[in-house]
Parts: C-alpha cells; sequence; structure tokens
C-alpha cells in the first residue's frame, strides 16, 4: 500500500539545485520509497537525526521519516552523502 509523500521545503529547495537528470532519478526513487515503504527495513540515522532514516540514491542520499498512523512519508533533506546529514 502506498504511503503520501510529503517533501519539505528544505528538501524542495535542495532538488531544485540539482541538475534535472538527477533530481528526476530522486524524485522518482522517492515515489518508489512510498508505493514501497511496508516491504522495506528502513535505515536508521542517530544523533541529532535519531528517528528519521536514510535512503540511498547512487551518492546521493534522502533523509525521511515514516508516520505509520497517518500513511506519510515525510522527506526532510535530499543532497549529496558528503553534506546531507549537517
Amino acid at each position: 500500500m502506498a504511503y503520501e509523500l510529503d517533501v519539505q521545503p528544505k528538501a524542495i529547495k535542495a532538488l531544485a539545485e540539482l541538475d534535472p537528470s538527477v533530481a528526476k532519478r530522486i524524485t522518482d526513487k522517492l515515489r518508489w520509497l512510498s508505493e514501497n515503504i511496508t516491504e522495506l527495513t528502513p535505515l536508521p540515522l542517530s544523533g541529532n537525526l535519531a528517528g528519521q532514516y536514510k535512503l540511498y540514491i547512487g551518492v546521493y542520499r534522502a533523509v525521511y521519516s515514516i508516520d505509520r498512523d497517518s500513511k506519510i512519508v515525510t522527506v526532510h533533506n535530499v543532497g549529496h552523502r558528503k553534506n546531507v546529514y549537517d
């Protein structure tokens, strides 16, 4: 069952700054995530990002959280693996 995808303004801004082909690849993977979230084991983050998860998209990462009650995947940030967790 597909979850609703909620992309936060910080992630939207980050996507807008990327090359269009990279941004499309990331948005396609985020759509795939929302459609398959119930079948996946999310990769948890720690420290100040505890309670959130990461999604690998080549050298890029998406930081997201899941609200299973409301069936919403919230994307908090998207970026290169070197600086997405800042």
